[in-house]
Parts: structure tokens; sequence; C-alpha cells
């Protein structure tokens, strides 16, 4: 059976090659060009898009897009968040993830995190774990592409993994995101996700809320990273 990305975890035993996770990513980051325009936001300067859900996933896509000037961050500032310690970077600037763990390094450009996010009640606590895969292209445009598959830590010869997840509601989540420096020196930054909060939420109450959520992560990652900027800047 082939692999595709979609919200049905993996195995650590049985994860896809890195090349064929970037391959898939670039395939789905591609398509989405041509999925359906939704919700403009412009905080963020940010447009939505979306797809229903096809034959293989186990949830709808979801995509946003935005452009950035070097004045909000260059590429090479993009990757270093982005691509390096993504999880505990995001741990910064998306207020519902409380903790984050390195679960297994599998390469230098690939490695398994569990996530651990908090809601307001009555929406109980939620554990997403996730294989990090990252690609670099030098050549011009330079681009890159991060990618996240669910993984199931459940299984047997994975327990002392799963001891480094939180107690919680399952999620799952995939997503690709993908960095292209333009012309200008400006960033494109695409991201496409398909996700599922597990639990008893009703899907439209979470596929209703998913292009504001996608979206606000743009400038929440703004606001932050311009903070470390200038204490940068400032020592």
């Amino acid at each position: 059976m082939s692999y595709q990305l979609t919200i049905t975890p993996v195995r650590p035993a049985d994860v896809p090659s890195e090349e064929t996770i970037i391959s898939l990513a670039k395939e789905v980051l591609e398509s989405s060009k041509s999925w359906k325009k939704g919700k403009a936001f412009a905080k963020g300067g940010v447009q939505t898009y979306s797809r229903a859900k096809g034959p293989g996933d186990g949830a709808p896509w979801h995509c946003r897009v935005s452009k950035h000037t070097k004045d909000d961050a260059t590429f090479d500032e993009f990757w270093s968040k982005l691509a390096v310690n993504k999880a505990e970077n995001e741990k910064e600037f998306i207020a519902a993830i409380k903790k984050v763990a390195e679960v297994k390094r599998i390469s230098p450009t690939q490695s398994i995190w569990t996530l651990y996010y908090t809601f307001p009640p009555p929406v109980s606590p939620r554990v997403f774990t996730v294989l990090q895969t990252t690609y670099l292209d030098e050549s011009v445009p330079r681009t890159g592409i991060i990618a996240s598959i669910p993984i199931d830590l459940s299984g047997p010869g994975d327990e002392e993994l799963a001891k480094l997840e939180e107690k919680g509601t399952k999620g799952r989540y995939v997503s690709v995101e993908r960095l292209v420096e333009l012309e200008d020196g400006s960033v494109e930054w695409r991201m496409a996700t398909s996700s599922t909060p597990g639990g008893s939420i009703p899907t439209f109450v979470a596929e209703g809320s998913m292009p504001g959520q996608i979206s606000a992560d743009v400038p929440h990652f703004l606001k932050w990273f311009h903070t470390i900027r200038t204490k940068a800047e400032a020592t």
C-alpha cells in the first residue's frame, strides 16, 4: 500500500523515507494553488483556501498563503525558526501549546515531537505527536519545505517513546509548509493542513474554525519573531 499524506498516524517503524514525504508534500503544496478560495485576513495579509475531503483523506484540507518583505523576516530568518526546533518555537507564539518534547531524532532533518495543547473548558487537553521532516533547496529560487505527519506511539516496542507523551485526548494533524525566496528578496509562506482534534468536538465546529486558526498563526509568529529580533539587535 502506498503512503499518502493524511491524518492516519504511522508507527515509528513504518515511517516513510524522507524523499517520499517531501515528494508528497510538494504535490499537496502545488495542488493547493487550485483549491477553493476562502476568506482573506488583513492581519498578516493571509489568503485562505480549502479542499473537500478526497479519497484516502481522513479530513478536509485547509491552506493559507502570505507574502512577507524583509521587514517582516528574511528567508533565512523564517527558515531558522520554522525548520529548526520548530515545536519549541511554536510553543513561544501559539498560546495553546503548553509543552513540547523531542521523542526521537532520526536524522539531522527528521525527528519525532510531541506537543501538548490546552484549551478553555469544556475542551480537554490535546496531544499531537508528529514526525517533522525538513528539506532545503539552495538553488534559485531558494525553497524550504517542512512536513509534519502524525505518529502513533501506542504499539508494541514504542513504550519508552510513549512515556514522553503527556496525558490528553489524542488529536492528529498533517501539515506541509513551503518558504520561497522571491526575486525581490521577499518570502512567500504557504501552509496546507488536514486535522482532527479528536474527542467529541463536532466536525463542523472544528472545520469552521480552521481558516481563522491557521491565519492567526502568521501575525502571532511575526509578533514573536520581532521581539526576539529586536533583542538580538540590542545585544
